[in-house]
């Protein structure tokens, strides 16, 4: 069950995790899909550290959610 809890947060969290927007006003630069990755595999990592798990597999988990994030319909689209 953990492992399935983690997978399913894992991919949650790093399907938004390059959302946000630019606040200094330069485009929108989490549209990018190393920007993406790179969020995705942090917030992989921190989530599968809090729950017990690896960190790696969570990181690499959560960086292969948040390229995929690219094609979600309903978020904005990779530049």
């Amino acid at each position: 069950m953990r492992k399935f809890t983690l997978l399913v947060a894992a991919i949650l969290v790093s399907a938004v995790a390059g959302c946000a927007s630019d606040p200094y006003g330069y485009g929108n630069a989490a549209n990018n899909p190393t920007i993406r990755t790179l969020g995705g595999a942090a917030a992989g990592a921190v989530i599968a550290d809090a729950t017990g798990g690896s960190k790696t597999t969570g990181a690499l988990i959560g960086a292969v959610g948040g390229a995929l994030s690219c094609g979600v319909p309903g978020l904005p689209a990779c530049n």
